[in-house]
């Protein structure tokens, strides 16, 4: 096949561009330039898509013998996960950025001009494995779960599930990973792997959002709507949150208070005790099927609300456009804006944006 390597500036996209070499497809690399500002760099392992990946892109590149373009995606990376973020937050939900590059620039714009111009498949680094089914490709997880992106990949539809490559699904461990860059000669080989939001590389997401959204002061109140103290901005503050939220009337037993809800439009925080964070039912209407059909009525499946969670056993339904799940087990500390992905096993069945939730316990109790 001729196949588009993503190539981040990691030791996993470098690898996996790597073995679609080994395995005799024509490949060509290309890096993402996602940011304009020409002057950032990577601090050690926070941030990605900088100066320096792409150097490292470009090096693996040339080791690998392989031509090699750099694709300027700012302007559709602004538009698409930077401003989304912003509006994410301004409307008091929590959203995966990650999610949305998948959905809207690697596997959606970059996909779109690597088919326009004659290629086969786009290759990336993720850990994912993809298997022929009946109904075509199957999304399934890794072989390693501790590595598993199934869940950040469970936006792909089965258009984009086929002209998608996944070298590194079967890989047993990421150790094997460095260790086969080692043997290659990638300069990537000990490179720490990114984390935080690429866009945010200092870490300091409450301050960059400070700076977008602006901050104005509100209420923190508990559920029966009584003022227990002041914040200086909604947007600071996430469901689940312990620290930092400085209140002046302590709980009747004296526990610590948990962020259960961001209201926006009235600028109110509330809060409450751990036990109301279980999250007995949620429910979207923004969803997509991983190459299956749309299921509908009533189905079993697994439900992971995060991208490390563990997957719980739920009903879910699907009734004029809402989906609905209702788990086993209460979910805990799930925030509107966060991304619902569903699996049969090990394979992803497909995914929804969480638009409601409702607590397991109730208002009172």
């Amino acid at each position: 096949m001729r196949i588009l390597a993503a190539m981040s500036g990691g030791v996993d996209s470098a690898v996996a561009a790597a073995r679609a070499v080994e395995a005799g497809h024509d490949v060509v690399g290309v890096h993402l330039a996602l940011s304009r500002a020409g002057g950032t760099l990577r601090t050690g392992s926070r941030g990605c898509c900088t100066i320096e990946d792409a150097m490292d892109a470009r090096r693996a590149a040339d080791r690998l013998g392989i031509p090699f373009y750099v694709w300027d995606f700012s302007e559709r990376f602004r538009d698409d996960v930077i401003d989304d973020f912003v509006a994410e937050y301004r409307a008091g939900r929590t959203p995966n950025p990650c999610m949305r590059c998948n959905e809207k620039i690697k596997f959606a714009a970059l996909l779109e001009r690597a088919l326009e111009l004659g290629f086969d498949a786009v290759c990336t680094g993720h850990y994912a494995t993809l298997v022929s089914g009946p109904d075509g490709l199957e999304l399934h997880r890794a072989s390693d779960a501790a590595k598993d992106q199934s869940y950040v990949l469970g936006v792909l539809t089965a258009e984009q599930l086929a002209h998608t490559y996944f070298p590194l699904g079967a890989t047993p461990s990421k150790a094997v990973v460095r260790a086969e860059a080692e043997e290659r000669g990638l300069s990537v080989a000990q490179k720490p792997d990114s984390h935080d939001i690429c866009f945010i590389p200092d870490g300091d997401t409450r301050g960059w959002l400070a700076d977008k959204v602006g901050a104005t002061s509100g209420d923190v109140v508990d559920r029966s709507g009584a003022v227990v103290g002041r914040h200086e901005g909604a947007h600071a503050f996430t469901v689940g949150q312990r620290r930092g939220l400085s209140l002046g009337v302590p709980a009747p037993d004296g526990k610590p208070r948990f962020v259960l809800e961001v209201r926006p439009v009235s600028n109110t925080v509330v809060v409450g005790p751990k036990e109301a964070l279980a999250t007995a039912e949620i429910a979207g209407e923004r969803h997509s099927w991983a190459g299956r059909p749309q299921p509908e009525g009533e189905f079993t499946c697994d439900v992971q609300i995060r991208a490390h969670a563990e997957p719980v056993p739920a009903r879910a339904t699907l009734e004029a456009g809402v989906i609905t799940v209702v788990p086993e087990t209460p979910f805990d500390g799930v925030a509107p804006g966060q991304t619902a992905v569903l699996y049969d096993g090990t394979r992803v069945i497909g995914q929804f944006t969480i638009d409601r939730t409702a607590s397991a316990v109730p208002v009172g109790a």
